[in-house]
């Protein structure tokens, strides 16, 4: 297994983290994703471990807090050999300060989830979006103190804009709080919108990127083709659609025979290469991948010790590549200030 520093930190973490949305199933939303219990879920967790996977990511929104309770019985007596993300913001009750990131969110969202995880820390703890009701110095004071009592150990954000993060990065600064190492976002050959200010963002700030749903909610499985443009009955995609605004089906499609031609090619599934290009992009550190069962998890483990060539990154690069919105457009069409703030252009040629 591969490590890399998360973001400008000491951490190192693996390329590969396993998600737990799956765990519990509770609810109309999570019960489309999956269903794992305690037993089968110990196992998985085993699964990781043995292929050099110590690092696991969860929420307590998951199933309303059953994925950590879940989790947190998969780990017993494991917590010394395993790295525990989690986050919190939405909402998780009725009562009116039940959500967002104020201070008391925080704090006892954040004790909360050491219970149902059943640990003394968490490694890294995310605010899952941003709360523009709150200012960024209530909840990064918040965050701060709760890593000088020891009980998280890194703080990350998810879903940001480019000015959420770098507004919060300020403060950080100014203050000498802890900031934030990571940047959790949806980011894929389909989703490729990450590139256009985050990720330079990213660089130059020391931001590392760990990459939630890195097959666009199973779009990019293979199974959705031109051939077959239905999705599979039963499949997270056919009961939850896409995260975000639906893409461009001849898009997908371009994007799929590109991947077929590189599996046939690599010999690897299309999964697995899709995984693996996003493995050479900047800024990124994790990619959560996510199982219905060990079978699933051992096919996606396959994704790293090997790399795709240049010839077939720029394949890839090529079927997915859609005009920038502005002002990026205008910033790539002078190559004279091609610096970070103009990746977009420079890694699409």
């Amino acid at each position: 297994m591969e490590y890399r520093q998360l973001g400008n930190s000491g951490l190192r973490v693996p390329v590969l983290s396993f998600g737990t949305a799956t765990f519990g199933g509770s609810g109309d939303f999570f019960k489309a994703w999956g269903g794992t219990q305690a037993s089968e879920a110990r196992k998985m967790v085993n699964l990781c471990l043995d292929a050099g996977v110590n690092f696991f990511d969860t929420a307590n929104i998951y199933s309303k807090g059953l994925a950590e309770e879940i989790l947190g019985e998969a780990i017993k007596g494991l917590q010394q050999k395993v790295l525990i993300s989690t986050k919190s913001t939405f909402k998780m009750g009725e009562d009116v300060n039940d959500y967002g990131s104020s201070r008391l969110n925080i704090i006892k969202s954040c004790e909360d989830s050491l219970k149902r995880l059943g640990v003394d820390h968490i490694d890294v703890y995310h605010m899952h979006g941003f709360d523009a009701n709150t200012p960024v110095e209530e909840t990064l004071r918040a965050l701060d103190d709760l890593v000088q009592s020891g009980k998280i150990r890194y703080i990350a954000c998810s879903n940001f804009s480019g000015w959420h993060l770098m507004k919060s990065l300020s403060a950080s600064e100014k203050h000498g709080w802890s900031r934030y190492i990571a940047h959790q976002v949806y980011y894929s050959l389909l989703n490729r919108e990450y590139e256009w200010e985050l990720m330079p963002l990213g660089i130059d700030q020391g931001v590392g990127s760990i990459i939630w749903s890195p097959l666009s909610g199973g779009q990019l499985s293979g199974k959705i083709n031109r051939k077959n443009p239905v999705p599979p009955a039963g499949s997270r995609f056919s009961q939850l659609g896409s995260h975000g605004p639906e893409a461009d089906p001849e898009l997908l499609y371009d994007i799929v025979d590109a991947l077929q031609e590189v599996s046939e090619e690599t010999g690897k599934t299309i999964p697995q290469v899709a995984l693996n290009w996003l493995l050479q992009r900047p800024t990124v550190s994790n990619i959560i991948i996510g199982a219905r069962n060990e079978e699933q998890l051992k096919q996606n483990l396959e994704a790293v010790g090997w790399n795709l060539n240049k010839a077939q990154v720029q394949k890839l690069d090529a079927a997915s590549a859609v005009p920038p919105v502005y002002p990026y457009w205008h910033q790539s069409s002078n190559p004279e200030f091609n610096t970070a703030a103009n990746l977009y252009g420079h890694l699409n040629g």
